[in-house]
């Protein structure tokens, strides 16, 4: 049987005394796109920051192949191998693409760091040609790249991503699926995707995830993202 990459057992966390995740449970083999999808306000978001520690959990564990990260502090959840691409995108606007890459290389050795920087450069060839671009100076398609690229470049086990495609135009969103698609083939990464476009989450996902007030309520496959009245229904949204 495939590896379990991640294994979420009742997890719980919010933000003082206002709870937003209530028992949340679910596994992701290793090698799988998982997405998740939801209403606004449901705790997608919440659960991406508690996966990563951003948020501590009030209860619950996480596991990643297998070791308990949930007491774990962020950096030391990074080493073990999750990566994490925030909605918003959070690069470094006024470090050049090269330097915010090399940012996310950081942690490794640096004969390591200059290999994986350039090996991102030959799986985002766009990237190359921007390489002495300010950060700030990039469109919002071009930054979401950049930032995928940079948590790329600490050879993530599992990748977390939330909301990639916000913003962005239609051109950008189609070479970012192609992209990760390649990756999760290439070199079994496992993603898990938080994501309100249902046409990318149904490309990448091979099942989806339906969380409502904080707890999974349901679980489709990519087919279900087809029927709009399905997606209208979990999403509040008609395309």
């Amino acid at each position: 049987m495939p590896e379990l990459m991640l294994e979420v057992d009742q997890l719980a966390a919010g933000y003082g005394r206002i709870q937003i995740l209530n028992g949340v449970s679910f596994a992701v083999q290793a090698g799988e796109v998982v997405g998740i999808l939801g209403h606004n306000g449901m705790g997608k978001t919440t659960l991406m920051k508690t996966l990563v520690g951003h948020i501590p959990a009030s209860a619950g564990e996480i596991r990643l192949s297998g070791a308990n990260i949930g007491n774990e502090p962020t950096h030391r959840r990074a080493r073990l191998g999750l990566g994490y691409v925030p909605q918003g995108r959070d690069i470094f606007a006024r470090l050049s693409v090269l330097d915010n890459l090399r940012m996310g290389a950081a942690a490794l050795p640096d004969r390591d760091a200059r290999l994986a920087v350039e090996a991102i450069l030959e799986d985002f060839p766009t990237l190359r040609l921007l390489r002495e671009r300010q950060g700030g100076t990039l469109s919002g398609g071009e930054q979401q790249i950049v930032a995928i690229a940079r948590a790329l470049c600490a050879k993530p086990k599992l990748l977390l991503l939330d909301e990639p495609t916000e913003g962005i135009q239609p051109s950008i969103i189609e070479r970012i699926a192609e992209s990760l698609e390649r990756l999760v083939s290439q070199r079994s990464l496992t993603l898990v995707l938080v994501e309100q476009n249902v046409e990318f989450l149904a490309q990448l996902s091979r099942r989806v995830l339906v969380l409502q007030k904080g707890a999974i309520v349901n679980e489709v496959d990519a087919a279900s993202l087809r029927d709009d009245e399905f997606v209208a229904a979990i999403t509040g949204m008609s395309r």
